[in-house]
């Protein structure tokens, strides 16, 4: 008994051990601080100038922009998950493959910005700072929901982040319509995040122009590689200094791909190929261009990518063993926070024979 307590023990000091000695291999690295990036070009719309076509990337920035580029990827993966599961139920739209959008766009704008959203929203939710756990308890409709379970994939809010909207287009109104903001030089984004793909077909066969940056007429536009985060993050920097300069409404194109179909319904092979997609996951997945920038640069390691990858995985993990074991909201909070500063009062329900109270 005594020789095999010794040799667990002498196993356990042992691992230890490899386990420090990886640490300080990897501490003495020589890593380099920061990187210069050429990137694309953007195409301009009455404009002169346009965004910078070389970029710095710190070591810092880009070991962030891949941990929240992976889990917007991994987490909308477990979504895609949990749907066939029957854990989430009604529209779900994901966003894998257009990460570098919603991680680029945050990057570029501040904290105390407002952002509007389409449906497709989950990413910008997590960029937004909402967690993990509570997107994916929202997409259950669990009490710790960032909504309290009853907005579910669409509708989704957080400070100066107003959720996903249900209706195609509905957030550039909301926002403000563009001959307004043109009109008051209202400092707005418009931003289009241009996957290539409606519902069922592409965009070509549904507009006779698909140059959607100069859809805004008398508003400048851009056209913005949306599978490379430095350009999107360097175009939204732009955008964001030519409003705030007072020069009015800018428009932004970001042109993106999306792997899964337009919603849960849509298989997304019927109007597109297979080989299509998988082209693009080899050739401009906005993951895999970020890595081989950062490792090619030696901003990191293929190592510590891969520990950060199973950080990652545990905090999906975790976040979705949350979301399914979470109560669901009590049937009396239905009418709870129709709105946030009210006192409370009835609301008329369906059955006139069940009240509900609306309390903020």
């Amino acid at each position: 008994m005594k020789n095999m307590l010794a040799a667990f023990v002498s196993h356990v000091l042992r691992r230890i051990t490899q386990k420090s000695a990886r640490r300080v291999l990897v501490a003495s690295r020589n890593y380099s601080n920061d990187a210069t990036f050429e990137i694309k070009k953007c195409d301009l719309y009455l404009l002169e100038e346009g965004p910078p076509v070389t970029t710095v990337l710190t070591r810092e920035e880009g070991l962030k922009y891949y941990r929240m580029m992976l889990t917007v990827r991994r987490m909308e993966l477990k979504a895609d998950q949990l749907y066939k599961q029957k854990f989430i139920r009604g529209f779900c739209h994901l966003c894998d493959g257009q990460e570098a959008c919603c991680v680029g766009l945050e990057a570029g704008i501040k904290p105390s910005d407002h952002v509007i959203t389409s449906y497709r929203s989950h990413g910008i939710c997590y960029t937004r700072g909402i967690s993990v756990r509570s997107i994916l308890a929202e997409l259950t409709g669990r009490r710790g929901g960032c909504a309290k379970g009853k907005g579910g994939s669409m509708h989704m809010y957080t400070k100066n982040f107003y959720g996903g909207n249900g209706i195609v287009g509905a957030q550039g109104p909301l926002a403000e319509a563009f001959n307004m903001a043109a009109l008051w030089k209202l400092p707005c984004v418009f931003i289009c995040e241009n996957n290539l793909y409606g519902m069922g077909t592409s965009n070509e066969r549904a507009a006779a122009s698909t140059d959607y940056y100069k859809r805004g007429n008398f508003i400048p536009g851009l056209k913005v590689d949306g599978m490379d985060i430095l350009c999107v993050r360097e175009a939204t920097k732009f955008a964001g200094d030519y409003c705030r300069s007072g020069k009015g409404p800018i428009v932004m194109e970001l042109q993106t791909y999306r792997y899964h179909g337009h919603s849960m319904s849509d298989p997304g092979v019927s109007y597109r190929t297979r080989e299509e997609i998988q082209e693009m996951r080899n050739k401009r997945d906005p993951i895999t261009l970020l890595q081989d920038r950062m490792v090619n640069s030696k901003l990191t390691t293929v190592e510590e990518l891969k520990e950060i990858g199973a950080e990652v995985r545990k905090e999906i993990d975790d976040a979705a063993q949350f979301a399914t074991t979470d109560p669901e909201p009590r049937l009396e909070e239905l009418g709870h926070h129709i709105y946030s500063s009210d006192p409370s009062f009835e609301v008329r329900g369906a059955n006139p024979w069940i009240k509900f109270k609306s309390i903020s």
